[in-house]
């Protein structure tokens, strides 16, 4: 289709050229007919290429064919009075409806700037008074510069009506007008370079038409215009049908250069006001007075200026407003927890140094008990439902004026401007709401907390980061009372069950020499059921503070994870536990294994290679005695990345051990993705001698994988002879527990005897050592 419309445009653009040429001089006739002729095809070939468009590229060339269709009609009025009435005279009436084309022109180029996207998006509307406002002020400011410059004897007026004059004018001001407005549009809305084709040959065309317009307008007393004067009346249809043949542009994003377009955009309409201002102000100074016609022209400037000013107050409004509106949004995204909408921790910190010293404030600290499950039991998604519902039953159980955060994770604060008696029914009001269960998609979760309260003493000088470490240090030991109850902060630095946990473990790492700050290691010894003889000792962390007394393992390596310092203490251990290997050896009278905790955090983290041969090295222990055991305090999030470190780890010769097997629901999961030697099993499944049907089954079903996979298994909790007996019996043959002793410092070990127990042939080969 395309390739006949072009060589359709090609006949008649020949066949009209050559008759142009050959015309006999004087005759309107043949000019005529070659412009109907022209205007026809192009208006045809303009509806034939709409067809297999839709959109704007459907309707930018139907506005193209109409304007040329009503172009050719009138050329077709003129050539049918030409044959009826050669001698008639020229008038407005007659020009008149050749102004269809510019119309339709206008109303096509008005729908560019819904496609020409701005760096500065506005309203369709606006653009297009803009864009029109725009061209009608420089094409103004062109033609009076060009009036006030261009000498009047170039123009052959002599005897021609007014209507007539004004009519030929209307011609050249509206081809100028339209080509204004395409240089716009080419020149302040970016687009590709297919878009961007027809539009430039639109341009082409108009700059044809409004030659000969011009020209027309310049010899209106001289009789038909030469072929060649007359020329860009053919030129301009078959320069728009190239247009509408143009091939659609491919739909990609439109390149926006915001600094450089912007600018043009802003500064190109003042450009030809300028000049033309200055010339005026030069003709008048030279006492060449303005003619009505300038005079005209000036006002006609003056109201556009004002018109394109209050445009650009317009839009400097809308863009303080989005300024405004977008600062707005950024700081509620920086103070605000994206989850659940709460204020965050930088919000909560800010109101609470507000509130210090200048009204009573109270400041309880929530911390979720055990929500580690219900991410594990129902996915993150599921978790992150539940937090968004705790905030709003927390939100409930508070006033308007009372401050509720999310710190991270599954930590809440809540700031009250309460005196103590009012503060303590708000934090057990929040305790009762979060005892109920949740119903989220037909499941029921149970969700606890322990809640720390903290209220300034009158006059006491007090920091947000110190208040914020009480609430902590309060709730942990709400939680070392059993979870699930609020516990208000009565110590102080001078020690007590509510001391500054966080501040003073900061402390006592922060001095590199963990020893003096109060802490040691304890071994626990790992059994060979068959004979009692142990085969391995598990070192483990204590910490006894010189402010706050003897703390609980469970307590200050839960807050080392929450404030980073957990590696602090991991490297710590080895170190010590390498060390103490020769002394181990004299104890038991052998080179035994020793068992190190990981966190399992610490296999996504940089620094676990480089600690561990360090330790080696500087000790001399083999790496094939140590046993790293992978404590999952955090879960795993890339798997793949861990079993990367495990596996470098084991080819120093270091043995991996996953610890707690069984008291997570990614256990599996962990056991066939992480290559690991030894398995731990949690105390929850080795009580075989409870429970020994269920127990049992569930201990013979991991026995069995383990055993396939070349696992060797460690039972935990062994409290009771009868306990290890059951589990050797099941097949399981190392064990650990307080019936072969408690962890104790190293000067306190001593051999673990137990009666031997009868162990199956077939297990004895998989025993370690």
């Amino acid at each position: 289709m395309t390739a006949r419309l072009f060589v359709t445009l090609a006949i008649v653009l020949g066949v009209t050229a050559a008759g142009e040429l050959i015309e006999p001089s004087g005759r309107r006739l043949y000019a005529d007919l070659t412009q109907l002729v022209a205007g026809a095809a192009a208006a045809w070939i303009c509806f034939a290429a709409a067809r297999s468009r839709d959109g704007l590229q459907r309707r930018w060339r139907l506005l193209l064919g109409f304007g040329l269709a009503g172009w050719a009609l009138i050329r077709l009025w003129w050539l049918l009075q030409d044959v009826m009435l050669p001698d008639r005279p020229v008038t407005m009436l007659s020009d008149i409806g050749f102004f269809l084309l510019p119309a339709c022109l206008v109303v096509a180029l008005l729908q560019a700037p819904y496609t020409r996207p701005r760096p500065v998006p506005t309203s369709a509307r606006r653009d297009q008074v803009a864009l029109l406002i725009d061209s009608v002020l420089i094409a103004g400011s062109l033609l009076a510069l060009v009036w006030s410059t261009v000498p009047r004897d170039w123009f052959h007026w002599s005897g021609q009506p007014t209507g007539l004059i004004v009519a030929a004018a209307g011609y050249a001001i509206s081809d100028l007008v339209l080509a204004t407005m395409v240089m716009l549009l080419l020149l302040t809305r970016p687009d590709s370079r297919v878009a961007r084709r027809p539009l430039a040959l639109g341009g082409l065309a108009l700059v044809a038409f409004g030659v000969s317009d011009t020209l027309r307008l310049v010899h209106l007393a001289d009789g038909p215009l030469s072929p060649w004067q007359s020329a860009g009346h053919l030129l301009g249809p078959a320069l728009l049908a190239v247009a509408a043949l143009s091939s659609r542009p491919a739909d990609l994003p439109a390149p926006v250069e915001a600094g450089e377009r912007e600018w043009l955009h802003l500064l190109l309409p003042y450009v030809p006001v300028t000049a033309t201002g200055v010339m005026i102000a030069i003709n008048s100074g030279a006492g060449k007075p303005l003619s009505p016609f300038e005079a005209y022209l000036g006002w006609l400037g003056l109201g556009l200026v004002v018109a394109r000013q209050m445009f650009t107050i317009v839009d400097n409004t809308v863009l303080l407003e989005r300024v405004s509106e977008g600062q707005r949004r950024l700081r509620h995204q920086a103070y605000h927890d994206p989850l659940t909408g709460l204020a965050n921790r930088a919000l909560f910190r800010e109101r609470l140094s507000e509130s210090l010293g200048s009204r009573p404030v109270a400041v309880l600290f929530a911390d979720l008990d055990d929500f580690k499950l219900i991410n594990d039991s129902f996915g993150h998604a599921m978790g992150d439902r539940v937090l968004h519902a705790i905030a709003e039953r927390m939100q409930r159980c508070v006033s308007p004026d009372d401050l509720v955060a999310r710190l991270g994770g599954d930590e809440f604060a809540v700031l009250l401007d309460r005196t103590p008696a009012e503060a303590e029914p708000t934090g057990h009001r929040i305790l009762a709401a979060l005892r109920e269960p949740f119903m989220i998609d037909g499941h029921t979760v149970g969700v606890g907390a322990s809640i720390g309260l903290v209220v300034p003493e009158p006059g006491e000088p007090m920091t947000a980061d110190a208040l914020l470490r009480r609430a902590d240090a309060a709730m942990y030991a709400s939680k070392r009372r059993g979870k699930g109850a609020m516990a208000r902060y009565a110590g102080t630095n001078d020690g007590g069950p509510n001391a500054d946990l966080p501040h003073l473990l900061a402390q006592a790492l922060a001095s590199g020499n963990p020893a003096a700050a109060g802490f040691e290691v304890f071994y626990q010894p790992i059994v060979r059921f068959a004979d009692g003889a142990t085969v391995a000792v598990e070192a483990l962390a204590r910490w006894t503070s010189p402010v706050a007394g003897p703390v609980h393992p469970d307590v200050f390596v839960s807050v080392a994870e929450r404030t980073g310092l957990v590696a602090a203490i991991d490297d710590f251990v080895l170190e010590q536990a390498c060390t103490d290997a020769a002394a181990l050896a004299g104890v038991y009278g052998r080179p035994i294994d020793m068992h190190v905790n990981v966190s399992a955090a610490r296999l996504g983290q940089t620094g676990l290679e480089e600690s561990v041969v360090t330790a080696l090295s500087r000790s001399g222990v083999p790496a094939s005695r140590l046993v790293l055991e992978i404590t999952e305090t955090r879960r795993i999030q890339d798997l793949a990345a861990a079993a990367a470190v495990v596996e470098r780890l084991r080819s120093y010769g270091v043995r991996i051990a996953l610890d707690d097997f069984g008291s997570g629901f990614n256990a599996l999961a962990q056991l066939h993705s992480l290559p690991v030697d030894i398995v731990k099993l949690d105390a929850t499944l080795t009580d075989v001698d409870i429970a020994p049907d269920r127990a049992g089954a569930l201990c013979r079903s991991v026995l069995t994988i383990c055993t396939d996979l070349n696992i060797v298994v460690v039972a935990e909790g062994i409290e009771t002879p009868s306990r290890a007996h059951a589990l050797a019996e099941l097949g399981c043959l190392v064990g650990q527990g307080y019936l072969f002793g408690q962890p104790g410092p190293l000067h306190r070990l001593k051999p673990s005897m137990i009666p031997a127990q009868p162990v199956p042939p077939s297990s004895a080969a998989h025993l370690a050592n």
